[in-house]
């Protein structure tokens, strides 16, 4: 089992996402991983720097910490020729330690290049071209494509990885999981859902299997609670809602229901290392093997504190 640390990279400006990951390396972690955002969920959180340069920096500062992003739409605000020429100077310049963490996107981000934002099954329909686009590039040459929806002319990547990063698909359900067997060389999901494991298995994928576990890590309950409910209530939202609103303030909206027993519901709350295991326990028992925590506590140097002495040994114990 891997264990990744997630850059909240809503809620910390550029050069503190840059601390926090050379901080991870030095705690024990093995990867560390980042959305690729333009817009925070929420106003309060303040930030929303470009991932691409932050993970740059982040491969010159460390030296075995692997990276991914987690994860990034290659359909409406890039071009997935932009993604895989991306994706394979990252690979470079990290000696390998990248893996390009891919998915359907949400409107948050997509919608500020004013290309509209695609219906569910649209948006899949372009991540599948984006895929065979991202693969045709990395064959090397010159290459065409003319699909439904993207297109790609006479376009080459020069600079191109001995080893080609892993893609690790996000999935929800057995359609995006079959794609990701079947374009992806791993899976990426947000719930310990074993079903999405099972569909991704079932259609011959073998890779990693990436998960996000929420957390909140406070020295005291009611301190981690409040952190959460003034910036990251809006993961209790669901898929359905994180999925369409468009900006912040809708968000903001959105939450506004959300109470601390919503937050007990869905995060590990707190000092105590227990419920931290007890909530990764049930993402290893579904069959994930490469577990992100993602801790929504005020203090983060606190938490990879807590990591190193408390929650590490017995996190690996499982694996």
């Amino acid at each position: 089992m891997q264990i990744g640390y997630k850059l909240a990279s809503e809620g910390y400006g550029p050069q503190e996402i840059i601390r926090q990951a050379v901080l991870a390396e030095r705690a024990g972690f093995d990867f560390v991983e980042m959305s690729d955002h333009f817009h925070p969920w929420l106003d309060t959180q303040g930030h929303s720097s470009f991932t691409w340069s932050v993970l740059g920096a982040i491969a010159a500062k460390t030296s075995t910490l692997r990276l991914a992003t987690g994860v990034t739409c290659p359909t409406v605000r890039y071009h997935p020729a932009i993604i895989a020429q991306a994706a394979a100077t990252m690979a470079l310049i990290s000696d390998g330690r990248f893996t390009l963490g891919v998915g359907a996107g949400e409107r948050l981000n997509e919608h500020v290049v004013g290309q509209g934002f695609p219906s569910v099954r649209g948006r899949h329909e372009r991540l599948r071209e984006a895929l065979e686009i991202i693969r045709l590039l990395w064959q090397g040459g010159y290459q065409s494509y003319e699909g439904r929806h993207l297109q790609l002319e006479d376009a080459r990547i020069f600079d191109l990885p001995d080893t080609l990063p892993v893609i690790a698909v996000a999935a929800s359900g057995e359609a995006s999981a079959r794609l990701a067997a079947e374009l992806g060389d791993g899976l990426f999901a947000t719930e310990p859902d074993a079903s999405i494991v099972e569909h991704y298995r079932r259609a011959q994928g073998a890779g990693p299997r990436y998960a996000e576990v929420p957390l909140a890590w406070a020295t005291d309950e009611q301190q981690a609670v409040q952190a959460v409910l003034q910036t990251s209530r809006w993961m209790v939202t669901g898929w359905k809602v994180m999925s369409e609103l468009p900006n912040p303030v809708n968000f903001d909206a959105a939450s506004a229901y959300v109470e601390e027993k919503h937050i007990r519901q869905l995060f590990a709350i707190g000092p105590d290392p227990e419920p931290h295991v007890a909530k990764v326990r049930s993402y290893v028992e579904a069959g994930f093997d490469h577990i992100v925590l993602q801790n929504a506590g005020p203090d983060p140097d606190g938490f990879l504190d807590f990591f190193a002495g408390d929650l590490s040994g017995r996190l690996r114990a499982m694996g």
